[in-house]
This record gives structure tokens, sequence and C-alpha cells, in this order.
């Protein structure tokens, strides 16, 4: 059994821009004679590996302790893509996910610097996917991210942010990117792994 560790590192890893970068403190040390080792920290919910729960753009949206662990956990299909995703890209990612079998097309995880369009979600959409997962801080555009969030998380379809799929293979996997069950907030971090079916 191969499994691919698709998360970054928490402490060296992207920030969106204006996002606080995560901070870690050294609260106790063996070294400084301190009975064991404990580390404090601070973060943002976005920060390195992490999925967006409806709340994040809908004030009265699921929050991401109430987001059904199915959503995270599940037969995914991992494609490369570079550049903007669009409506006819959309559309043959599900087809060929949908070939390979195993509802492998409800979890879609793109590989490549890119960027899903308006129309693109709209395909996810109307196709109900679960989830879709990306290598940027985001799955929409930079510049405007808001319009993308607002068609996919109405329609309860979790992103899940800033994997890293360099070394894993096109293909089906079984995904786990399950997140920290933190109660009332927009989004959380995951060790987000693929697992070869």
């Amino acid at each position: 059994m191969k499994i691919y560790d698709i998360t970054q590192e928490l402490f060296s890893c992207t920030v969106f821009p204006g996002d606080p970068a995560p901070q870690k403190e050294t609260m106790l040390s063996i070294t400084n004679g301190d009975i064991c080792n404990l580390t404090a920290f601070k973060m943002c919910a976005h920060n390195g590996t992490h999925v967006d729960a409806p709340y994040h753009f809908i004030n009265d949206g699921k929050t991401i302790d109430q987001v059904a662990l199915e959503h995270f956990i599940g037969p995914a299909y991992v494609t490369e893509h570079n550049g903007v995703v669009t409506a006819e890209d959309a559309r043959k990612i599900i087809s060929d996910a949908k070939a390979i079998g195993g509802e492998c097309d409800r979890r879609i995880l793109l590989k490549g610097k890119a960027e899903v369009s308006l129309d693109a979600a709209k395909v996810f959409v109307e196709e109900h996917i679960l989830l879709i997962g990306n290598e940027s801080q985001t799955v929409g555009p930079e510049a405007s991210p808001a319009e993308v969030h607002l068609c996919l998380l109405p329609a309860e379809i979790v992103l899940l942010e800033g994997i890293r799929l360099a070394d894993v293979p096109e293909g089906k996997y079984l995904l786990n990117a399950a997140p920290i069950n933190l109660g009332g907030c927009d989004g959380a971090p995951c060790r987000a792994i693929l697992i070869e079916m």
C-alpha cells in the first residue's frame, strides 16, 4: 500500500496574501531544564493545507464541524491541469473520473497551477460533487476568489486548498482530508493523504 502525504508543513507553508502566517512558540524545553517539550501555536484556519466550509462565504452556511465527513474521506480522482479550468475542461474531468468508476468523480483533485473558472464551478455544482481540491491557496482566481466560492459553497462542495500533488500520478485514490474539528469555524487545517487503490 502506497500512501502519499499531500499536506504542506505548517510553519513553512504558503500563506494566502493578507492572511496571518502561522506562529510557533516553545513553552517548555527539556534542553532548558523543563520536564518536557511543549509547543503552542497561533494560526489562521486557512493556513497551509486546509478545507473551506460553506460558512467561509455564507453567513448561515454550515461550519466545518457541521459538514459530513464523507465530503473529506472517500474515492478521489487526481488529474493534471495547468491554467484556467473551463466548463469544457470540467466536463472532461468528470467524464474521465466516471470512466474509472468507484465514485472517484465525487472528489476531484487538480494537480498543477489550476484556477477554477465560474463556468467550471457551475459544472461541478451540476454534477453534485462533494469536494474540489487544488494546489493553490484558493480554488478561484487569487485576485478575486469570491465568485467561485459563492458558486461552490452554497452547493456544499467543500474546498481542499493548498495540497501538494507533484509526486502523485494521475488516477484514482482513497482520499482522507478530515479537518480538525473546530466548532463554529469557517474552515480548518487537515492532514491530507492519498492511498493508492
